[in-house]
């Protein structure tokens, strides 16, 4: 990735100057080109890769902001770029990346990649199952159900929002900047020109599009891990205690390069499973990434001090949106798992 890394800067500099600003809506996104990043040129995209993708995932965890991107655009182009092209499929990607229709992949956060069953009857077809902790659900205008039909073959089945057995229910959880929602359906009949079908092996794309969800996490947590780490210093550089900064005192330089260790760490085996996305190096960075996230911001409160545990500072909405990350999209314990079953 060294020939993009004048370009990846740029694209850095000007996500960190446009999330400065404060709130961050979804025309503002679209009118930013970041929807369509990874969309293909014919559909009005750029073009780009993952790799361009994961530099904004990780300015928008830096800055904390609260946006529709992770199921809106990563998740929802992801999923339009892994099926079979057909003329709805193409209508509805043009549709999202030129921020015309709000569409969402209910991929949940926790449990199967595929929660829904898709039945075919003499009277039609219908789509049942329930997705909890779907990112974005909530606000978006169509869905994309990851089901399984009748052989047990993967499709995406394309259902609007509104329609009759669909419901999107909010769940609160700790970290406001995130919205989750349970995503039910109870009978949904489709029509089948909404049912798409993977290109290629079905179970790998399903396989790709769990992966791609969670190395977004994992490139979140480390803008967390790498925000929290340069307010500490900021803080412990001018922060006065017997007469000099904090930030003098051999214990914090201690515990501050103990965080800076542990964020390259994670900051290496993210830019790996970017350039080499096979299962076990992207499992290395979720579990690892979204760990450190914890660890980093945990520290970052502790060497505040008091002001580091009040509301003013902020810093507890990084520690609760690490939290979340680290349980979205497998847990550290299921990816070492997945990591050592590999090995066996």
């Amino acid at each position: 990735m060294s020939e993009f890394s004048e370009l990846h800067d740029e694209l850095r500099s000007v996500a960190a100057d446009l999330l400065a600003k404060g709130t961050v809506d979804w025309p503002l996104l679209v009118s930013a080109g970041w929807i369509g990043l990874d969309a293909p040129e014919e559909a009005g995209g750029a073009g780009a890769t993952f790799a361009e993708v994961a530099v904004i995932c990780e300015e928008l965890g830096r800055a904390a902001a609260t946006t529709s991107y992770l199921g809106g655009a990563v998740l929802a182009i992801g999923a339009l770029n892994s099926l079979q092209p057909n003329v709805s499929r193409d209508a509805l990607l043009q549709a999202v990346v030129a921020g015309n229709t709000r569409t969402v992949l209910a991929l949940p956060g926790t449990g199967g990649p595929a929660p829904f069953d898709l039945a075919t009857t003499r009277l039609g077809w219908w789509v049942h199952g329930r997705a909890s902790f779907a990112p974005d659900a909530a606000g978006a205008q169509r869905l994309l159900l990851p089901a399984r039909d009748a052989d047990g073959v993967a499709v995406l089945v394309d259902v609007a929002v509104d329609a009759p057995g669909l419901t999107v229910t909010e769940q609160p959880v700790l970290d406001e900047t995130r919205r989750l929602a349970t995503v039910t359906a109870e009978g949904v009949e489709v029509d089948e020109d909404a049912v798409w079908k993977f290109d290629g092996d079905t179970e790998e794309q399903l396989r790709k599009l769990t992966d791609r969800a969670a190395l977004a996490v994992a490139c979140d947590s480390l803008g967390v891990a790498q925000a929290m780490l340069d307010t500490t210093v900021s803080y412990t550089g001018v922060r006065q205690q017997f007469g000099r900064p904090i930030g003098s005192f051999q214990a914090v330089k201690h515990a501050c390069a103990d965080m800076l260790v542990t964020i390259s760490v994670a900051r290496q085996l993210v830019r790996a499973a970017i350039a080499a996305p096979e299962p076990t190096a992207i499992s290395m960075a979720k579990a690892y990434a979204t760990e450190a996230a914890v660890e980093v911001a945990g520290k970052a409160m502790q060497l505040h001090g008091g002001i580091g545990y009040t509301w003013e500072s902020g810093v507890h909405v990084y520690l609760k949106r690490a939290a979340l990350n680290r349980s979205l999209f497998g847990s550290p314990a299921e990816h070492r798992a997945k990591i050592s079953a590999r090995y066996r």
